[in-house]
């Protein structure tokens, strides 16, 4: 049990991404929205102003997970440093100029927050996706969802991993997590969809604005998902091709594995 206080310096570079991959529509939709100025008004907040931005406009245009590689694998520090080819797909040159403006990944220059919007097919609710069991602020963020979040319950998934090694665009931050919406098929709008994953955007801008005036959240824990392995379905041992699908016992019952408590910790306030 720890009770310190957690405190960082207000964040002023925030971004909200969507589009990462061109399919998930919910985030596509609400960052079209933002850039053309419609509800732009809802990412502002006293202390800081969030940007929209689409991140993958030619996968987005062709409404396809992505072009030629998936772009939410591409940031890992040593991808991004690897040295460019004229082979290189469109993704990793993507990613390298998001990688650009956003960040470098891993300096001072890096924007303060990252929040990439993502749709699942699988029953998820509203879930972040986040790299680190440490990471007092991004954690204090899902306390603050999960306590006032009315359209889906909220969750987490931690994939515990170096930052060198976290291949996401929300890496590219000093923080950022991702927020994934589901069930929602590919390539579809559901307005139900679309407004939980507005409404958790909402949530997480409060958040920062309330950290950024002074805030003290108070001590908490949370209830986290960690990944245990992957299991991919049966195949044909000679064609590859699925010869299975999900027992209908097991279908839409995401979130019923093992789950790991975290907390409580001290207060987190800016410094």
């Amino acid at each position: 049990m720890d009770r310190s206080v957690y405190s960082s310096p207000p964040l002023s570079r925030v971004v909200v991404s969507g589009g990462t991959h061109g399919n998930e529509l919910a985030g596509v939709c609400l960052v079209r929205e933002w850039l053309r100025g419609d509800s732009a008004p809802c990412l502002e907040r006293s202390s800081f102003t969030a940007q929209p931005l689409l991140s993958n406009p030619r996968a987005t245009e062709q409404s396809v997970r992505y072009v030629s590689a998936d772009l939410n694998r591409c940031f890992k520090t040593h991808t991004l440093s690897a040295p460019p080819s004229p082979s290189d797909p469109y993704e990793l040159v993507r990613a390298r100029e998001l990688d650009s403006l956003l960040g470098p990944k891993g300096s001072e220059g890096a924007v303060d927050f990252i929040c990439d919007l993502h749709n699942t097919t699988a029953n998820m609710g509203a879930c972040l996706i986040l790299y680190s069991l440490s990471d007092y602020f991004c954690l204090h963020i899902l306390h603050y969802l999960q306590t006032r979040m009315q359209s889906a319950p909220v969750y987490c998934v931690v994939f515990d991993e170096p930052p060198s090694e976290a291949y996401s665009l929300d890496t590219i931050g000093k923080r950022g997590m991702a927020l994934e919406v589901g069930p929602l098929p590919h390539s579809l709008v559901r307005a139900d969809i679309l407004s939980q994953m507005s409404e958790g955007v909402k949530l997480i801008l409060d958040f920062i604005d309330l950290f950024n005036r002074g805030t003290v959240f108070p001590p908490c824990e949370v209830e986290v998902y960690r990944k245990l392995e992957g299991l991919d379905f049966p195949r044909d041992p000679q064609s590859g091709e699925l010869s299975g699908t999900v027992h209908p016992e097991r279908q839409d019952r995401d979130f019923r594995g093992l789950t790991t408590v975290l907390g409580p910790w001290g207060p987190l306030t800016s410094s």
